[in-house]
Parts: C-alpha cells; sequence; structure tokens
C-alpha cells in the first residue's frame, strides 16, 4: 500500500474499505431502534458515517468508530466536525478484536463474515442483554437473526443481547 493524501501508510486490514450507502445506514440505525440513549459502536469505521449518523440523525447520545486505518479515521474525525458532532463522536485507532465493548448499546459493523464469526464470541461476551448488533451483508453463521431486511437489495440483519 502507498502513502494516501500525505498521510502515513494504512496497515494491513482485515477487510476492505467499502462505505455503506447512505439509505443503508439509515435503515441499520432504524432497525436497531437508536435513540438518546443509545452509545453507537461502528467497528470498521471508514469515514464515520455510521457513528455520526447516529448522533445527528438519531440523537444517540455517543457514537464511537473503531478503525485500524488512521488515515481513515482522520477523515471521519473530519466529517464528524463538518457534521458539526465532534463532541459526542469519537474514533479510536486500533483492532475491533482489542476493543472494549461494554459501553456500547448498538454495535454496527461492514466487516465479512470471517470477522463477523471472529468477533462474535466478543460482542455475545461483553454486550449487555439488550444491546442490539446490526450487520450490514454478512450474518452470524449459527447465531440466528431477530430480524433480517433488504434494502435495495443488500442485507441487513439485527441480533439482541439476551
Amino acid at each position: 500500500m502507498g502513502l494516501l493524501r500525505g498521510h502515513a501508510q494504512s496497515p494491513a486490514l482485515d477487510a476492505t474499505f467499502l462505505p455503506t450507502p447512505d439509505e443503508v445506514v439509515t435503515a441499520m440505525l432504524r432497525m436497531a431502534h437508536v435513540g438518546p440513549g443509545d452509545v453507537v459502536y461502528d467497528l470498521g469505521s471508514g469515514d464515520g458515517r455510521i457513528p455520526i449518523a447516529a448522533v445527528k440523525e438519531f440523537g444517540a447520545a455517543r457514537g464511537v468508530g473503531i478503525d485500524l486505518d488512521p488515515v481513515r479515521n482522520a477523515e471521519a474525525r473530519e466529517n464528524a466536525r463538518r457534521a458539526g458532532v465532534d463532541t459526542r463522536v469519537t474514533f479510536i485507532t486500533q483492532s475491533l478484536y482489542d476493543t472494549d465493548l461494554r459501553p456500547a448499546t448498538v454495535v454496527t459493523l461492514y466487516m465479512g463474515l470471517t470477522v463477523n464469526l471472529k468477533v462474535r464470541p466478543h460482542l455475545q461476551a461483553q454486550l449487555k442483554p439488550g444491546s442490539r448488533v446490526v450487520s450490514h451483508v454478512f450474518d452470524m453463521g449459527d447465531w440466528t437473526a431477530d430480524e433480517t431486511s433488504a434494502i435495495n437489495g443488500r442485507p441487513v440483519f439485527l441480533w439482541t443481547i439476551r
């Protein structure tokens, strides 16, 4: 990988950055019933559109983006600043596998089946009952979703921690 916009070289990642379309972002947050009491964590947050939308459009208390790529996190911070939500949205450069998910009430992801299966035990062990997990395109293997939907042909899955 080369340099991007004068920033440091991006690390090797488990998933390629493909932005979630805005209509899917809205559907994911709506499906999770995001509201004022929620803390939304987006694993593999890329340009930050999900945590930003959670706070700006759905009134979430906080949004947290987790991404290994410092270039994407810098872009996300700037996007949050431009959206006027930078005091309520944070972007952390670290592995999603090392992230303490206990503060989250909603976790979103668009990572791939392999990553979903690898992070699933982490989600189930750390999230409190009633917390919601929403995945764009990829399911969680034999963990049956509580709700599924298709937005312009794109599958979205919701699980509630019990």
